[in-house]
């Protein structure tokens, strides 16, 4: 392999295991500049995936190629349901965000591992889909010399969406009043509440949005990368992402950046065999990098981290 198909292979890998990182991290954006931490990514990631691949095992018989651009349609809108069930708790219910976060993450692999197998016949797992999110060529594009084979060329094209999603979701979050009043709740809600903000209208947006992005990210890594459902399909993307987010700073743009480090670190995974010198590490640990990697980053930014001031604080009226 030349030097340009080594550069397009590594590039390409990194577009498809970022992707979905992307969507979920720049979800959590907008749950945490709205003063909920939303833990519960990996939960919502997870429905988002087991109805990503049910409709695309139901109707690719009869709506073909655009079975996997529905299914990530239908994710992300079973993922505001499920991200729902965190906002009542955390809003109204004044839960602690990562108690409720967590038992999302709990219940929805159990709950779609329960649906599996009530709908097909006690598998614990989905069968294989046939109408995956594949590869496509930017016409035009393509043809630039050198670049082109490398960045457009059969090349994912859900991640330059993405890309598009991150700057339009900082400019959503920085340059308009919805995004003013939302990163106001989440600084100082008692300030917003006096100037008449609702500040439990906004909380409960940017928590909706984070599902709305949490499960169209778990629908488009099952129907691009696992191709099928089973209790493992998600193993840790929902927390690489929020780990992204602060990584870059609970900024879209930072986090899509952020998403992509991670990404690579998953692609080496599965093409390390195919790259020079990478191919004499041993796949263990190839495997265990991007795991690894989010640990360290969680050590080494968590605590230093500035997130929005009222981040994680259930906000009372009355007070």
């Amino acid at each position: 392999m030349n030097m340009v198909g080594l550069i397009s292979l590594i590039v390409t890998s990194t577009l498809v295991y970022s992707t979905p990182l992307v969507l979920t991290a720049i979800g959590g954006t907008f749950s945490e500049r709205g003063g909920i931490v939303n833990v519960g990514l990996e939960g919502i990631m997870v429905v988002g995936a087991f109805t990503g691949i049910v409709f695309n095992l139901e109707f690719a018989n009869s709506l073909g190629n655009w079975t996997p651009y529905i299914g990530i349609v239908l994710g992300g809108l079973v993922g505001i349901l499920f991200a729902a069930l965190h906002g009542l708790a955390t809003i109204k219910w004044r839960a602690d965000h990562i108690i409720s976060g967590t038992v999302l993450n709990l219940m929805a692999p159990a709950l779609g591992v329960f649906l599996t197998k009530v709908i097909y016949d006690g598998k614990g797992q989905t069968d294989n889909i046939s109408e995956t999110i594949g590869y496509a060529s930017f016409p035009g594009l393509a043809q630039i010399p050198v670049i082109g084979d490398i960045f457009f060329k059969n090349t994912f094209v859900m991640a330059y969406l993405a890309i598009i999603l991150g700057v339009l979701a900082a400019f959503l979050i920085y340059r308009t009043r919805f995004g003013l009043r939302l990163r106001s709740v989440g600084e100082n809600p008692q300030a917003a509440d006096t100037l008449g903000i609702d500040v439990g209208k906004y909380r409960m947006s940017g928590v909706l949005l984070s599902g709305f992005f949490a499960g169209i990210g778990g629908a488009l890594f099952a129907q691009s990368i696992s191709g099928s459902f089973s209790i493992g399909t998600i193993a840790g993307q929902g927390f690489m992402a929020m780990a992204a987010m602060i990584f870059g700073k609970w900024n879209p743009i930072g986090a899509t950046v952020a998403a992509f480090f991670f990404g690579f670190a998953q692609s080496l995974s599965i093409i390390g065999g195919q790259l020079p010198v990478i191919n004499q590490i041993p796949s263990v640990y190839l495997q265990i990098l991007p795991y690894v990697i989010t640990i360290i980053v969680l050590v080494l930014f968590l605590g230093r981290a500035s997130g929005p001031k009222a981040n994680g604080q259930n906000y009372i009226k009355a007070k």
